[in-house]
């Protein structure tokens, strides 16, 4: 618990509690950084309780904005917005509103070529703590904080007048939530739960499985690579490393690859992507699936060489802490991978981790290149698609990126 200093006379903002900052601990807030750490609060007087709303002001008293408090994570206070609107039901359906309406400026919506999108990015769009995607008329949601936890039933009133959804599933299943005390969360607040949905990306048909896949039930943040595809996979025999359920491989296939070895540790996954080639009518001779960890697979030596490879591991960097085994483990398997080129081929490596930099990622393809005496040309970096937008105030929204490279 911590302690509040200030009172405001502002209406709007009194039925808060004020955290007050220390001396020259508000430059970040002021610029518009959403993070206060735990250690830029100042001592003060009554108790907040885990969770709460509250306001936050300099330490000579300048209001700084409305966000969320956590007692249990460094990271104090997630801000939600620097003016003094209340945050209640009305606040959250403004917000959707208008990150719904820059989904469609960027052509995604529910009467455009792509159905299955991200529409709130957490601080990236101002609601820190929630993951919002919506699959046609299914919206699946991920709550990560206790602030925003204790806001989940206005947040659903919200998305039901705003969008008027067919499903409102919860899938807060994140190993961060254990840091807030909150339990894992699966469940269906609206409608009936279905077992896939169908959506389109691009105008390509996928199947999601919002209740047992990973994340909200499928990779969305590859919207971009998956377009890259189209152009590249022609008559490619290809490797698809961390194949997950075929996604990728759908898009090579469907846009004339020979042939396509999926290659993922979940069994489930991988039966799961047999579902997506069915719906493409896909003869069982153009793939084959293979359940085996990537590592282990990779450290066998295959002789087997590849026209195309996608390299598109979970993130090996998920705090400060896992860099050092995290850089290795990138560097073993693009090491390892690039080696399984045809002359000429096509190297695509990914990286989500937000602990490391696209300059570390360069750095770590390169060395693995040259130690495996592969010569690689960049022909393009791909990023995250524009579902999951860059905050320019919150670096850390930048997380994905992908090398396209070329054998020369």
């Amino acid at each position: 618990m911590v302690k509040s200093g200030i009172s405001f006379t502002n209406r709007d903002v009194t039925m808060y509690p004020c955290i007050t900052l220390k001396p020259g601990k508000d430059a970040s807030a002021r610029y518009r950084h959403p993070w206060i750490f735990s250690g830029a609060i100042d001592q003060i007087k009554s108790v907040i309780e885990h969770g709460s709303l509250v306001a936050v002001t300099s330490h000579s008293g300048d209001f700084l904005g409305v966000g969320t408090y956590s007692a249990n994570s460094s990271i104090a206070v997630r801000i939600f917005d620097y003016t003094s609107t209340p945050i209640d039901q009305s606040w959250f359906e403004t917000k959707l509103r208008s990150a719904d309406q820059t989904r469609l400026l960027l052509g995604y919506g529910p009467d455009t070529a792509t159905t299955g999108y991200r529409i709130i990015f957490s601080e990236a769009d101002n609601i820190p703590g929630l993951i919002l995607d919506r699959y046609a008329g299914v919206y699946v949601m991920q709550i990560s904080t206790a602030g925003l936890d204790r806001q989940k039933s206005i947040l659903i009133e919200a998305i039901k007048a705003v969008f008027e959804p067919d499903t409102i599933i919860e899938r807060s299943d994140l190993p961060v939530r254990k840091q807030e005390n909150l339990p894992d969360v699966i469940a269906c607040h609206h409608g009936e739960p279905p077992e896939l949905v169908e959506f389109t990306e691009h105008g390509i048909k996928f199947l999601s499985d919002p209740v047992n896949g990973q994340k909200t039930g499928f990779f969305l943040d590859q919207k971009d690579l998956r377009r890259e595809l189209v152009s590249l996979s022609k008559d490619k025999k290809i490797l698809n490393l961390f194949s997950y359920t075929g996604a990728n491989a759908a898009v090579a296939l469907q846009n004339g690859a020979s042939h396509v070895t999926n290659i993922d540790s979940s069994d489930p996954a991988l039966k799961f992507a047999k579902k997506l080639f069915k719906l493409y009518e896909l003869d069982s001779a153009v793939y084959k699936n293979i359940t085996a960890d990537v590592f282990d697979w990779l450290s066998a030596a295959p002789s087997e060489k590849y026209d195309l490879i996608i390299l598109d591991p979970p993130a090996l960097i998920k705090s400060q802490d896992d860099t050092i085994s995290g850089k290795k483990a990138y560097h073993f398997l693009n090491r390892t991978a690039c080696q399984l080129l045809n002359p000429g081929g096509i190297f695509i490596t990914s990286s989500c981790s937000r602990f490391l930099s696209e300059t570390d990622f360069a750095f770590i393809l390169r060395q693995a290149s040259v130690q495996a005496s592969v010569n690689l040309r960049l022909l393009k970096t791909v990023y995250q698609s524009a579902d999951h937008p860059q905050s320019l105030y919150f670096p850390h929204s930048l997380y994905l990126k992908t090398f396209i490279c070329q054998q020369v």
